[in-house]
């Protein structure tokens, strides 16, 4: 009996999970209403951005042509790549159904719906690959389904663009360290065969 209740539990599991699954897959980027949020952003240097270091002004706004603000629970901005950053890179392919999406994988920040123009100062983070990005700003509704989006790039995601160069994964202080702890090494050698040439004349002179 208890088997039955567990294999009945597993399978309501399962349908639960089918079911809310497939409401996901409904969603579409194609669906959401475009241009609905003016988004701009400015980088705190011109060139090219090191992560882990440099900043992004953010701001966002209600657009003019926005009809669906009635919705607007909450502000989800991200950090998504360029087409150019996208080719031959299958893990950050651009889908309709939003669930598989994987252009914009970077959180920078979500906030409560405000009408009055918004602001945020964004420090890359250092886990940001090298690449080509550009921010967009989703509008969500009480269900935390998207509804309209509005981003810092035209329609081709071709302008505006800005390019973020990844860290290298070692720091100053540790070459630093490690520049110094070869010259200790040469150092010792040094004295070690020095010695070993002392101990070797005094035994030759008994």
């Amino acid at each position: 009996m208890a088997i039955h209740k567990i294999f009945f539990a597993s399978l309501l599991i399962c349908l639960l999970f089918q079911i809310s699954h497939g409401a996901t897959k409904e969603r579409l980027f194609s669906d959401l209403e475009k241009g609905a949020l003016e988004v701009t952003t400015k980088p705190s240097r011109e060139g090219v951005l090191e992560a882990g270091i440099d900043k992004l002004s953010i701001t966002w706004k209600l657009s003019s042509k926005a009809t669906k603000e009635a919705d607007f629970t909450t502000i989800k901005v991200k950090l998504c790549y360029a087409p150019v950053s996208q080719v031959d890179r299958p893990w950050r392919k651009t889908e309709n159904e939003l669930f598989k999406d994987k252009s914009c994988p970077h959180k920078i920040i979500t906030r409560p719906y405000d009408k009055s123009p918004q602001s945020f100062e964004y420090t890359l983070e250092r886990d940001i690959p090298t690449g080509t990005y550009f921010v967009r700003a989703y509008a969500v509704d009480a269900k935390d389904h998207e509804v309209a989006f509005g981003q810092s790039t035209d329609e081709a995601k071709s302008t505006n663009l800005f390019s973020v160069q990844a860290i290298s994964g070692r720091h100053k202080s540790l070459d630093i360290a490690s520049v110094c702890f070869s010259v200790f090494s040469v150092l010792a050698l040094l004295v070690f065969f020095v010695n070993e040439k002392r101990k070797a004349k005094l035994e030759q002179s008994k």
